[in-house]
């Protein structure tokens, strides 16, 4: 369960992530402010939100506040971990994503 900073934007994942990784890369970096953004891969269909979302380069975020919330495929729901209401304790990423930049 997580959401937005102002609570408009909510959402619901079910059961475990497929895969967990942090990504380095620029795009992320600028979205996130931060110097990388980690990340839980469901499966779509293990994807459940509501709210009103506004997406810009595929990251969708809430247009009231400006939190990126998820990156939503066809397949799969990206979601950005700091999102979530209660940190992920037991979470271990699988892998990173252009760790030398």
């Amino acid at each position: 369960v997580g959401g937005c900073l102002c609570g408009a934007v909510r959402f619901r994942v079910s059961g475990a992530p497929l895969r967990v990784g942090i990504c380095h890369c620029q795009d992320c970096r600028r979205a996130s402010g931060s110097f990388f953004t980690p990340f839980g891969v469901w499966p779509i269909s293990a994807y459940e939100g509501s709210g009103e979302m506004k997406t810009f380069g595929k990251r969708s975020f809430c247009p009231r506040c400006g939190s990126h919330i998820a990156w939503l495929r066809d397949n799969e729901a990206e979601i950005m971990l700091g999102s979530l209401d209660m940190a992920p304790s037991d979470l271990i990423p699988d892998y990173e994503l252009w760790v030398p930049r």
